[in-house]
């Protein structure tokens, strides 16, 4: 005589739980992505009323301690124009956005200006700059 048992394995596998966990991974992600500051370099930017707006092709930060970055990489700034380059290189009037710290001597925003308008200069390109500023 055989014994049966009331315990059956099954089989198959529940996905109900797999559901929940994928669900829990996004509503992570989602708020971990509006946590993300855009700026990862900290400065206090100067204030202005003017409200010009472009299409941005690459970001040169200054902050306070006169550290130049350009994207998010340091770079010192006698290469400046050595790291903009390959940002504008397939452009013929790009922008470069300058966001200064307030506290920054001007001398650096100008090596900034310097190192496009030599790029200019050498390919016959008419690349600008653009102050970024805060609202007043």
């Amino acid at each position: 005589m055989g014994i049966k048992t009331k315990l059956k394995r099954s089989d198959q596998f529940s996905t109900a739980s797999m559901s929940d966990l994928v669900f829990l991974l996004l509503i992570f992600f989602i708020l971990l992505s509006t946590l993300v500051s855009p700026n990862a370099i900290n400065i206090l930017l100067p204030k202005s009323e003017s409200r010009t707006m472009a299409k941005q092709t690459v970001t040169v930060y200054i902050n306070e301690y006169a550290e130049f970055f350009v994207g998010e990489t340091p770079v010192h700034e006698t290469l400046l124009e050595a790291a903009i380059a390959p940002y504008i290189a397939g452009d013929t009037e790009a922008t470069v956005v300058l966001r200064s710290d307030q506290s920054a001597p001007v001398q650096y925003v100008v090596h900034v200006i310097d190192a496009v308008n030599s790029i200019n200069a050498k390919h016959g390109t008419k690349h600008k700059v653009i102050l970024a500023t805060s609202p007043k």
